[in-house]
């Protein structure tokens, strides 16, 4: 039996930076609410596309 969840239902959200939607990462687990980019890229970037 598989464990765990089908990619397509995990959670997304739109990258503050460059406006693509990314999808919830392991490593976000309990920062989730917190993230906002999508890339360390777009983290320096922060916003000015």
């Amino acid at each position: 039996m598989p464990r765990g969840v089908k990619k397509s239902n995990l959670p997304q959200k739109t990258c503050a930076a460059c406006g693509r939607p990314f999808t919830w990462r392991k490593k976000w687990e309990k920062v989730w609410d917190e993230v906002k980019y999508c890339s360390d890229k777009c983290r320096g970037a922060g916003g000015r596309s």
